[in-house]
């Protein structure tokens, strides 16, 4: 499996990102521009491309609303819709969102303020490539930093999201409880992360590659990268 960074005018996670990628996980990885309208060669369904954290453009309009019509995104596109595997992470999630490569939208925090801090989600489902090592219901501690990461849906979508097992994590307390406090941006039914109904495109707001190395004092984001990269184990 190798792994594509895109980096869009405004990124400032990628480089974490293909850290842990390439040096922790000891993979293959290559970044890619935005301005990119292909995919890099002999990068196939089997491969996966990851759209970073940051501000992309700045986060004008709406935090992802400009960076879906970057050209790279219609190879994105192609990708997802050929099978190939899609995550983003916070900005990429919020790009993911915004290019309908997943349902929902994510808008203002609760409070209308930035929060970064270290807060706890849960595993809810087995059933996608970012989650299926990981222990059902055990809270891990991993950071946020985001203004907009409101997850938000019409009870509709999110009743199809939870009907089909497509809710990856949801805010909790350290034991795992979901409280009203550990659901710090006010997130629409606690989601913190979801994938789509093919499950090769997930998004998640929290940031794992933050919390993959135990120099930093914490590796429970590391359970993620592990679990994606299962899926070569098993093919």
């Amino acid at each position: 499996m190798k792994f594509g960074v895109i980096v869009f005018p405004g990124s400032n996670c990628d480089d974490d990102m293909v850290h842990v990628l390439s040096e922790v996980m000891d993979q293959d990885v290559v970044k890619i521009w935005h301005k990119n309208r292909e995919l890099p060669e002999g990068f196939g369904p089997e491969d996966c491309l990851v759209l970073p954290g940051g501000f992309s453009y700045g986060d004008y309009v709406r935090a992802g609303a400009i960076a879906q019509f970057s050209p790279i995104m219609q190879a994105v596109k192609a990708h997802a819709a050929a099978g190939g595997l899609v995550f983003g992470v916070c900005n990429g999630f919020q790009i993911l969102c915004e290019s309908g490569l997943l349902p929902g939208v994510l808008l203002r925090n609760g409070g209308q303020k930035f929060i970064c801090n270290n807060l706890w989600i849960k595993t809810l489902t087995n059933n996608s490539p970012i989650t299926q090592g990981l222990e059902l219901g055990k809270a891990l501690k991993i950071p946020i930093a985001h203004a907009e990461g409101r997850y938000f849906a019409d009870n509709q979508t999110l009743d199809e999201l939870e009907r089909n097992d497509q809710v990856l994590f949801r805010y909790c307390d350290s034991n795992g409880n979901e409280t009203p406090e550990s659901n710090v941006n006010e997130a629409t039914r606690g989601i913190a992360g979801i994938c789509n109904a093919n499950r090769n495109v997930f998004g998640m707001m929290p940031h794992p590659e933050r919390a993959s190395e135990a120099v930093l004092g914490n590796t429970d984001g590391r359970g993620l990268f592990e679990s994606l990269l299962g899926l070569v184990v098993q093919d």
